[in-house]
Parts: C-alpha cells; sequence; structure tokens
C-alpha cells in the first residue's frame, strides 16, 4: 500500500524500546507462549530480541514472499517456508515488524493452525490503519511506509529502481530516505556500493 505521508524510519534503540513496550503487554495480559515464531524476513529480528526478553528460547520461523518492489505486491502472498518445529498443541507468538495488508499473517496463521496449535497470539511493531488483521499486540499504528535498520540497503535499492523506471534519480531516493531520519553517511556508503 503507497503511503502518501512519508517514510519512517526507527533507530535500533527505537526499536528495542518498542519490543521492550510489546514486552510488557505480553505479560500484562499474562500470555506465555511456548514458542516464538518470527516471520521472516522482517519478524526474524524482533522475535529473537522478544525470545530473550521473555526468557524463552524456543523460537523458529516461518517464510512467506509478498512484496517484489517498493508499494508493490504479488496478488497473494506465497508460503516459502514452513515452521521446521512442532506446534502441535502449543501456545504461539506470531512475529513481524509490520501487518500492511494482513494477507502474510493470515496466510501464515492458518498454515499454523492446520499444524494442530492450541492457541496462536499475534505481534508486530507496528500495524496500518487498513490492515485486515488486528494484531493481539502492536506498538504503532502509522500510514507511512517503515524503514527499519535492517532492511535499509533494500528499500534504498527498490526506491532508485522505481525512481529510475519513472525518471526520478538515485540521489532523489536517497534523499527521501535521509529526510525520514536515515544517516546521510549511511545512506551514502549504501549508494557507493550500488
Amino acid at each position: 500500500m503507497a503511503s502518501r505521508f512519508g517514510f519512517e524510519a526507527p533507530s535500533w534503540d527505537e526499536i528495542y524500546g518498542i519490543l521492550l513496550d510489546l514486552n510488557d503487554q505480553i505479560r500484562v495480559e499474562g500470555f506465555e507462549p511456548d514458542i516464538i515464531v518470527g516471520i521472516s524476513r522482517g519478524g526474524l529480528i524482533p522475535a529473537r530480541v522478544l525470545s530473550d526478553l521473555l526468557e524463552n528460547p524456543h523460537i523458529t520461523s516461518v517464510g512467506a514472499e509478498y512484496y517484489v518492489g517498493f508499494c508493490e505486491t504479488k496478488s497473494e502472498p506465497l508460503l516459502t517456508q514452513q515452521s521446521l518445529v512442532n506446534v502441535f498443541d502449543k501456545r504461539v507468538l506470531l512475529v513481524d515488524d509490520v501487518v500492511d495488508t494482513g494477507k502474510s499473517v493470515v496466510l501464515i496463521r492458518d498454515h499454523l493452525y492446520q499444524q494442530g496449535l492450541r492457541e496462536i497470539r499475534i505481534l508486530t511493531l507496528y500495524c496500518k490503519p487498513w490492515s485486515t488483521v488486528q494484531p493481539d499486540f502492536c506498538s504503532r499504528k502509522t500510514s507511512d511506509w517503515i524503514v527499519f535498520p535492517w532492511e535499509i540497503r533494500e528499500t534504498l535499492t527498490k526506491l532508485a529502481k522505481k525512481g529510475t523506471e519513472s525518471n526520478g534519480s538515485v540521489e532523489t531516493a536517497a534523499n527521501r530516505l535521509v529526510r525520514s531520519g536515515i544517516d546521510k553517511a549511511l545512506v551514502a556508503r549504501l549508494l557507493k556500493e550500488q
């Protein structure tokens, strides 16, 4: 979904603060997952941090592909990696960085239910107001495009490609990221590698 409002680029420290807040929400709810499942790729880092905060070493991942470019998706998400851990009769915390349309989360949630899990709760750092799925735990709602610290190069590459396809420039894409709060020297370094 394209954003009319711009970009939001949380720092590593802001991400950690968001995860601390989400950890508090989970504890207040009294939810104790048997397994934490990160949706690859965006949910992997948040799932690992939550594994530490919740003192739960039982973590795995599942994969789905949906985005093919900047603000461009396939018609439907595709399951690319099944859980390697038995979730039968388990309480699962499903983690992703953002829920946008909700289609990937629904695909994976339904896949895990087919494996016979007992209960599932969904956690995302950010959620979009138009999502068809409302996570059980979400820190922030926004219409902006989120640029997470683990995907700056990917975002720059996709923005540059989209910009050059529409008669824009790589520099315009870089300036958009810098205006969103990403370090100018980091963006310049990544541009050199393109």
